[in-house]
């Protein structure tokens, strides 16, 4: 184990030592980032619960965009492979989901292949897209911005709103197609387009088929979700602070608690490449880091096996929208457990270690 206190290299009971008395004379800790794979998501929950944290993944902005709208209305939603299947129109809002190979392969690639659209052209199409988008047409989303964009398609194409307007052409397209979808970035649009977003898909299946395809979350924000749902019935923001679970996005997103200064020290968790907030240098840290690991993104740092490439894991499949195990490819290849030889510890059995030294074995009640 590559493992650093202080800035200094220690040892790897010296690290976890140490990292469990930052964790152990927490009042209000806060475990953040949570990209990593499902072993050690499930990890990262057990130990929060034992200690009293509270829980934020870093992708937690773009999931409650879309949590919000689905908890007030449901989605229509559908997976890469109906997509390249059936859509003969998709359509891409904003700029983030062009960077998803997904959508270049759509672009590029051949029509529909099944249902009823199956030999028909597949029309790519932008809204408020990168100039340069690999679109057969676009539309700018105006100086309002995407949701207000949205908002008057969704008007357009229900009928609601009448005359002459810029986007009457792309609503018409809509309507016409035979298994529409709309792909989107729910970080980039926010609560307020997700919603405007959702709505506009059921008034379109109203009087055919679309559907809705969220892109662009590479932190493994969709895994979490899953793992915060079968471990506490909640979505990811999560708070154990009064012994029983709370679910709060407002009051549980780590970066509001941290510019407030509710929480006193926090555990970050990233054996994926994940962006990390500036306060992990302030805020008393114990980091997880996977191979770019360098010692001073905290005042612990313990080095860990990145799931996929050094060792394996159960990770969130983007083409597939599924959990699927990923074996480690790097270091000559993986042992049976999915551990490539030499390989840094994985973040689970870290985590693991800090509970054993953190929380003391039950035993049994005497009669």
């Amino acid at each position: 184990m590559t493992a650093w206190v202080k800035g200094q290299q220690a040892g790897p009971d010296a690290a976890v030592a140490a990292a469990a008395d930052l964790l152990g004379r927490a009042r209000a800790p806060v475990f953040a980032g949570l990209c990593a794979e499902v072993d050690a998501v499930r990890a990262a929950y057990r130990l929060a619960r034992a200690l009293g944290a509270s829980l934020d993944p870093v992708g937690g902005t773009g999931l409650y965009a879309d949590l919000g709208a689905l908890a007030s209305g449901g989605a229509l939603t559908t997976t890469p492979a109906e997509v390249a299947g059936r859509a003969d129109l998709v359509l891409v809002v904003g700029a983030g989901p062009w960077g998803a190979p997904l959508v270049a392969d759509l672009a590029a690639g051949p029509g529909p292949s099944r249902g009823r659209a199956a030999g028909a052209a597949r029309a790519v199409l932008a809204l408020g897209g990168p100039v340069g988008a690999a679109a057969s047409a676009a539309w700018p989303a105006g100086e309002a911005g995407l949701a207000a964009a949205l908002g008057l398609l969704r008007g357009l194409a229900a009928g609601r709103v009448a005359g002459s307007h810029a986007l009457a052409d792309l609503a018409a397209r809509l309507r016409g197609a035979l298994y529409a979808v709309v792909a989107y970035d729910p970080a980039e649009l926010g609560p307020l387009g997700s919603e405007m977003l959702t709505g506009l898909v059921k008034d379109l299946s109203e009087s055919g088929r679309a559907f809705t395809l969220p892109l662009a979350d590479p932190y493994q924000g969709r895994s979490v979700t899953q793992v915060a749902a079968w471990t506490t019935g909640q979505g990811p923001r999560v708070g154990f602070g009064r012994g029983r679970t709370e679910h709060d996005p407002w009051r549980f997103d780590s970066a509001r608690q941290v510019a407030a200064g509710e929480a006193d020290a926090a555990l970050w968790l990233a054996s994926l490449p994940a962006p990390r907030p500036d306060w992990t240098r302030t805020l008393p840290t114990v980091a997880l880091l996977g191979e770019d690991a360098a010692g001073d993104e905290a005042e612990v740092v313990i080095r860990v096996g990145r799931p996929g490439e050094t060792r394996g894991g159960a990770l969130w499949h983007p083409r597939r929208a599924a959990i699927t195990w990923q074996e480690g490819t790097s270091h000559g290849g993986a042992s049976q457990e999915g551990t490539s030889p030499g390989a840094a510890p994985s973040a689970a059995s870290v985590l693991a270690g800090l509970q054993a030294r953190l929380v003391p074995t039950e035993h049994p009640a005497s009669c």
